[in-house]
């Protein structure tokens, strides 16, 4: 059994336990696009195959492009990342932190952009009782709600009603997984006076020939758009697919139409082909076939974060990225032999809710791209599995 056989029938057997609806793999070596895979639907009312044009949606493997914009604006002296991100927001000047439940003090340490470059900023997700979360989870139930209205909250409008919470630890003093790229989106759009997606197209999507990668869908695209599933659990011990309809992190999932909130940590959408162009840029030190966006040295240092040691024992709670550490919005390996599946020294990437999923291994020249549109897949067991046969292969 070749290669492609292999992933295919990884594939096949995920759609066939009801794990995903559909999905696809895209493997390049040196640039050469070396494996090509796909199996099941991307529409299961339609009949509708999962294809090498679907579109979907990233959520967070959308941060390595917000931080490549950031990278963009730092070789040009725009930003600073030791910056105060209170420079840019004025909202973020008073910041404070939960010191016992219902009491606040203010921060000993100013938020900067490197903090939300690695995610030690202290801003979580939503998703927990802590003080924290529960003001997280407020300013984006409220975005959801204003999604399809004429009075959208906006990217920066969002950031700032974020900065009102409490932070869950003083800024670079842990590391938390939540909406430092979000922040960071409404930092780009002050330095520019753009907003996120012109500048993102401006200055990466045009540039690489990214034709279908934006904050939404239109129109004369919206068929390829790859609908949402769920596993549903049956009392008989059986399983099923059903639609997931829901705007997770106030994302539109219908995506039809330019939102006012553009999320630089999950409102993306694109294909594997669009996302290979970008991480065929990252492989090449900053260009593709001629066009540069980014400068080698910028790229090395985009690709090479570490986290301090006290950061470092908030991203080992991270179940499955055992030898990684995180850095510019992306995992890097550090150890291989600590890792849950087959990995490379120096490798880096990042994953999305709905398992879209990006990793390039320099060592190796390796580019893998996986997208599938399963709710909470992030990084699961299909994901691994076909990167252990596509690594054990050709590394």
């Amino acid at each position: 059994m070749d290669l492609q056989e292999r992933a295919t029938k990884a594939i096949e057997q995920a759609v066939k336990e009801n794990l995903v609806a559909g999905a696809n793999l895209l493997v390049l070596k040196d640039g050469e696009e070396v494996l090509y895979a796909q199996a099941g639907l991307a529409d299961v009312e339609e009949k509708k195959e999962f294809a090498r044009d679907s579109i979907i949606r990233l959520y967070s493997q959308t941060k390595p492009i917000t931080a490549a914009a950031a990278m963009i604006l730092m070789e040009r002296g725009e930003i600073d990342p030791v910056q105060s991100v209170g420079e840019f927001i004025p909202a973020f000047h008073k910041l404070t932190v939960e010191k016992t439940p219902g009491e606040r003090r203010a921060a000993y340490t100013p938020l900067t952009v490197q903090n939300l470059l690695n995610m030690t900023s202290g801003l979580p997700y939503p998703g927990d009782d802590r003080a924290c979360g529960i003001a997280s989870a407020k300013v984006f139930d409220e975005a959801c709600s204003r999604i399809g209205t004429d009075h959208e909250m906006s990217t920066l409008e969002l950031a700032e009603r974020l900065a009102e919470g409490p932070l869950a630890y003083d800024p670079g003093t842990s590391w938390e997984y939540g909406t430092s790229a979000d922040v960071l989106g409404a930092v780009i759009e002050k330095v520019t006076g753009m907003r996120l997606a012109d500048f993102m197209e401006q200055e990466i999507f045009k540039p690489l020939g990214m034709k279908d990668t934006a904050f939404y869908v239109p129109a004369a695209k919206q068929a390829r758009l790859a609908k949402v599933y769920e596993t549903m659990y049956h009392a008989d011990g059986t399983t099923g697919m059903i639609p997931y309809t829901g705007d997770n992190l106030a994302v539109c999932n219908r995506m039809d139409h330019q939102p006012g909130y553009m999320a630089g940590g999950a409102g993306l959408a694109s294909t594997l082909d669009d996302y290979s162009r970008f991480a065929t840029m990252l492989m090449n030190g900053g260009t593709y076939e001629g066009t540069r966006v980014l400068k080698p040295q910028t790229v090395r240092f985009m690709t090479g974060a570490e986290l301090m040691p006290a950061q470092q024992a908030g991203f080992d709670n991270w179940i499955g990225l055992s030898g990684f550490s995180y850095g510019n919005l992306m995992r890097i390996c550090k150890n291989p032999g600590q890792a849950g599946f087959i990995a490379g020294r120096g490798e880096y990437g990042w994953d999305g809710w709905l398992g879209a999923y990006f990793a390039n291994l320099p060592e190796e020249r390796l580019t893998i791209l996986m997208g599938t549109q399963k709710k909470d897949a992030g990084t699961f067991s299909l994901t691994r599995k076909l990167r252990n046969i596509v690594v054990s292969e050709l590394c």
